[in-house]
């Protein structure tokens, strides 16, 4: 039976802001450099792994052993020191992890530090604000405010660069629901664009506004940060900016932060904050990009649609924003697209959650795994995460090989939609700032769009399917994978046996291309090297990927490799 967060008032013991600090380093380090340089290993229950240039040895202590390499680690982390050990505390292992780095790139980061112990801090802030009550019965709303921790692969999945002082009004985790600021704006001093007659309807019922003027929504957060723009000061001295004020009905912060869901609908705002890696503004190309995807797609997501039932893409139909001559700072500050709500593309009786709060580490909420499952056995969550699988993995391939469209499915752009037994009955899709077109199966539909908008809607077929790969079954499958393993030790051989029959369904229907091919012969697979591409001050879409080992090969296949070698073998030139 779904528990429902209001009655269901288990509060497990989470861990405190510096162990998992040092848990989602070690991860990065693992995952991005000590293994990929073969400077660690598990022994005894222990993780060990060295940081070469900076010669220290970490030693954590594991409570279950990942196949995939994503280990769940227990308690402090440890060093070695003078033939003992000795706790490390997260200033000192981001201090060796910063010289390591450091001689590993040859270049320095003077903001590293600061970063990694601005997420401390705010998963601290995090974990302080769960103390207060949740106001509502919405199960939906509880997911998307419930990730304390965030990515647990990401080294700064808790930083931000702005007012702390605002952080707790308007943060998912604090639970918040807020009102609008509203701006009226003189007809000719709004920009935007609608994929279909109407699409931003929604905005202008939000509250009326004087003859000659539109609407204008701004999150109240951005509002602060941009108030004092001089530009701005003088549009609304000479009336052509009106402020309202904060009013109207409350809009509910998702995961997202700067994305506001309220009267139905999903708004993306700007929010001229650094949270993780990226400033969270709304570019110029990202306004047009979004409404351009909108109409491109609408034949591939409804062929979709009916070709995978309970699979749904949230469109991104409408943007509007404040367009004063010669002002890209203002024009983007200021944008707002409006995203789809949930009720037209989910049926009576399935409760959407997010993803990411089914799979976190830990629970923390109703949505997570353990309370969907709620005490069921191994061959229960088994069939569960099979049918969870045959509505994530069909659509995302057929939406690449059958459409060149990169579809971005990481933990916090789908939503799983459970019914009320907590089974997994509809996956949903959103955020096309991440979904992507293959160029050399769009080219023509990439050319009629502005430059400066179809290139960073473009990738190639090898970038778009290292990205496909990377958030399909890096980002969300092993994770939520792992989050069922912990419920049943020694099933994640069975787990990952499942996600390989389902790839091989997916093949067997649909053709086995020969990407899909080498992924089911266990290739290495991309990973995001979060870590490394904040210490290079990289964009998000200029991030690189690492190699990681994959489970996905099938039983016996080393030992079928290494027969097939010898069998060949007296074939093989020796000659050269």
């Amino acid at each position: 039976m779904l528990l429902s967060p209001v009655t269901d008032r288990r509060s497990p013991t989470l861990p405190d802001a510096d162990v998992v600090a040092v848990h989602t380093l070690l991860n990065c380090l693992l995952r991005e450099v000590s293994g990929p340089e073969q400077q660690a290993i598990v022994v005894d229950g222990h993780l060990y792994l060295r940081l070469p240039r900076r010669g220290v040895l970490l030693r954590v202590a594991l409570r279950r052993v990942s196949l995939f390499g994503a280990h769940r680690f227990r308690g402090p982390a440890a060093e070695r020191v003078d033939g003992g050990w000795r706790q490390v505390a997260p200033e000192r292992l981001a201090e060796y992890v910063h010289a390591e780095l450091s001689l590993r790139s040859g270049v320095g980061n003077d903001e590293f530090l600061g970063q990694l112990a601005a997420s401390r801090d705010g998963i601290a802030a995090a974990l302080a604000l769960r103390t207060r009550p949740y106001p509502g019965a919405d199960r939906y709303l509880e997911s998307e405010q419930s990730l304390v921790y965030g990515h647990r692969f990401h080294p700064t999945p808790k930083a931000r660069c702005a007012a702390y002082d605002a952080w707790d009004d308007y943060a998912p985790e604090a639970r918040t629901a807020f009102p609008l600021r509203h701006l009226a704006v003189r007809r000719e001093l709004v920009a935007g664009e609608c994929a279909t007659p109407g699409a931003d309807a929604l905005l202008d019922r939000l509250r009326t506004v004087p003859d000659g003027y539109r609407l204008l929504p701004v999150h109240p957060w951005q509002y602060r940060l941009l108030a004092d723009v001089p530009r701005l000061r003088a549009a609304i001295g000479a009336g052509d900016v009106r402020d309202l004020g904060e009013g109207g009905a409350p809009f509910t912060a998702t995961a997202s932060v700067r994305t506001l869901y309220g009267q139905g609908a999903f708004l993306k705002f700007s929010l001229n904050v650094r949270i993780t890696n990226c400033l969270r503004k709304n570019a110029r190309y990202e306004l047009a990009g979004a409404v351009a995807l909108t109409r491109l797609l609408d034949p591939v997501l409804r062929e979709l649609a009916a070709r995978f039932p309970g699979t749904a893409m949230l469109r991104e139909p409408a943007y509007r924003t404040l367009a004063l001559p010669g002002d890209d700072a203002l024009l983007e500050g200021f944008g707002v697209i409006v995203r789809d709500g949930l009720a037209t593309h989910l049926p009576p009786g399935v409760t959407p959650l997010l993803a990411a709060a089914v799979a976190d580490e830990y629970p923390t909420s109703g949505a997570h795994v353990s309370r969907l499952l709620d005490g069921a056995g191994p061959p229960e969550a088994l069939e569960w995460w099979t049918a969870y699988l045959r509505l994530l993995l069909p659509p995302v391939l057929a939406a690449y090989f059958d459409h060149g469209v990169v579809l971005e499915p990481h933990l916090q752009n789908v939503l799983v939609g459970v019914d009320g037994a907590g089974l997994p009955r509809h996956i949903v899709f959103r955020d096309l700032e991440g979904t992507k077109l293959l160029a050399e199966r769009h080219g023509e539909a990439l050319a009629a769009l502005p430059a400066d908008v179809a290139g960073p809607l473009t990738y190639d077929a090898r970038r778009g399917w290292d990205r496909v790969v990377y958030c399909l079954l890096v980002n969300h499958t092993a994770e939520l994978l792992a989050a069922l393993a912990d419920l049943h030790p020694g099933s994640e051989p069975a787990l990952w046996g499942r996600v390989r029959a389902v790839l091989r369904e997916y093949a067997d229907e649909h053709g086995c291309p020969p990407r899909l091919r080498a992924l089911l012969a266990g290739v290495p697979l991309p990973a995001k090297a979060n870590l490394l591409t904040r210490w290079a001050r990289h964009a998000d879409r200029d991030a690189g990927y690492v190699a990681v080992r994959s489970p996905l090969a099938a039983p016996g296949h080393e030992a079928s490799l290494a027969a097939g070698a010898q069998t060949a073998a007296p074939g093989v030139r020796r000659d050269h």
